[in-house]
């Protein structure tokens, strides 16, 4: 059993940090979440609301969205019509804990990680943004496809997205990667 050990240390170590970070963030944001209160809205999905109308606003000025008052959820309206609603679940935030457990977990540098964390994190928001503000306008468009933007589509892009970051970040800084280089 020890040499087994031995011989899987190395992944039991990243399965081990991986699960431990991943744990710990999600504690963190379900803390916040809770600060809100039952029937609000976090500050991070008002902010991605808010954000998504600008870049709605890009192409038809009268973009717009409304809080719900009595449920936690905002309201998006293209062309004075209502296109969709942003959830807690659409922030991204639970993919960007995902990302930043994987990264901890094969991680390199000190500063080198927590600046791709950084950058990987605001990136991953700055997709998501995007990504629901055209999800509006295809769902707008052709609403017949709302399932497939949104249950097909639009996850595999964003996931996607944190897949590429990931490989970026295992063959270019983690430790992993400077122990092959230096070969």
């Amino acid at each position: 059993m020890k040499k087994y050990f031995i011989l899987y240390k190395p992944f039991l170590f990243f399965l081990a940090t991986f699960f431990l970070t991943y744990i710990a963030l999600t504690f963190l944001y379900q803390e916040y979440l809770n600060s809100f209160g039952e029937n609000k809205l976090d500050r991070i999905t008002q902010l991605v609301g808010q954000n998504t109308k600008q870049v709605m606003q890009l192409f038809d000025k009268s973009a717009t969205v409304e809080e719900n008052t009595l449920e936690p959820y905002i309201k998006l309206f293209y062309s004075q019509k209502y296109v969709a609603r942003i959830i807690e679940g659409c922030n991204a935030i639970s993919v960007i804990i995902l990302f930043v457990a994987f990264i901890v977990a094969f991680s390199g540098k000190l500063k080198t990680t927590l600046l791709f964390i950084f950058a990987g994190s605001v990136l991953i928001y700055v997709l998501n943004v995007f990504r629901i503000a055209i999800l509006c306008f295809l769902m707008f468009n052709y609403p017949n496809q709302k399932q497939f933007f949104h249950g097909v589509l639009f996850p595999l892009f964003i996931y996607g997205v944190v897949f590429i970051l990931w490989l970026i970040w295992v063959n270019k800084f983690s430790r992993y990667a400077s122990k092959t280089t230096k070969e």
